[in-house]
């Protein structure tokens, strides 16, 4: 009689990466406390070792997070061979996550802390961040999830992690849908980005202006016009397209984000619309407007 076969749990591997001081202290404080092994700092060379230490040790560690940061940049190229050992050799796809913040964020950061940033070479912290998010385009490009922490607080982004990675990742992927005012930025977390400043403002309607796309008034004025409505149409078949690509490639969450001129109005209204019709196709939906207090007589 053949023995029993034990079945191992099956391994969780987070990679956390990213933008020196854009949160990976409090990244793996969070996953330290969801039961997640983690190990700061582990030169990428080491991984498949470690993997092998891990797989052995029959189940007890199932969940693991690394922490990747500037201090092993010697070593990213052997990360990604490392990456792509690990899923072709072992069946392990590891999940990037990659936290990044705007770079006046990032400077003021370093500013409260008074520490030099790692790659600024005597000049000021802006010239170290510039230097780092240029090296760290490619792995940018490869993470599954970018959190953006410019105007989250460490409770906060605690909290997005948790929802990102508590729980049975086999059916954990979500839409974000995200409105803001291009006058006020690109959001750097965004996936994609529409622009709708094309269709009719309601900034030019008095009685209009100060509400936003929110109310019901402003949001019928946005989708009563044929353009927008053939918009809602064309974009709708493109997003219906893409987003099942996007979850079969192993993304967990998908940021889309629509502007208008100052995040009031028209992006509002399109970010709620959309919003209604994910959860209409049963999407974990989420969403947020960005700039809807700002510049209150913008539109």
């Amino acid at each position: 009689m053949k023995p029993t076969e034990t079945k191992v749990p099956s391994l969780e591997l987070v990679i956390i990466t990213g933008m020196s001081g854009a949160g990976k202290t409090v990244a793996v404080q969070s996953f330290e406390d969801m039961g997640y092994f983690c190990v700061d700092n582990l030169p990428p060379s080491l991984m498949p070792k470690f993997i092998d230490l891990v797989e052995g040790s029959g189940g007890k560690m199932n969940k693991v997070a690394l922490v990747i940061d500037l201090r092993a940049r010697e070593f990213f190229d052997h990360l990604f061979q490392a990456i792509d050992a690990m899923s072709s050799e072992s069946q392990i796809s590891p999940r990037i996550l990659f936290l990044d913040a705007e770079d006046q964020k990032l400077v003021s950061r370093y500013k409260e802390t008074r520490r030099n940033h790692p790659l600024a070479d005597g000049g000021g912290p802006l010239e170290g961040i510039k230097a780092e998010r240029e090296m760290l385009d490619e792995m940018k490009g490869q993470a599954q999830t970018i959190i953006d922490t410019t105007n989250l607080k460490p409770l906060q982004l605690r909290e997005r992690i948790i929802e990102q990675f508590s729980g049975d990742q086999t059916d954990n992927f979500s839409i974000h849908l995200l409105s803001f005012g291009f006058k006020h930025g690109i959001p750097i977390d965004a996936d994609l980005v529409f622009d709708v400043r094309f269709l009719p403002n309601p900034h030019y309607i008095d009685h209009m202006r100060p509400k936003t796309g929110l109310d019901e008034e402003v949001y019928e004025y946005v989708l009563k016009w044929n353009e927008t409505r053939q918009f809602i149409e064309k974009l709708d078949d493109l997003l219906q397209y893409m987003v099942p690509h996007y979850k079969r490639e192993g993304k967990q969450q998908l940021v889309i984000a629509i502007g208008c001129t100052g995040g009031k109005h028209r992006s509002v209204t399109l970010a709620e619309y959309f919003n209604k019709v994910f959860i209409e196709k049963a999407y974990q939906t989420y969403v947020t407007h960005r700039d809807i207090e700002k510049g209150r007589k913008e539109g």
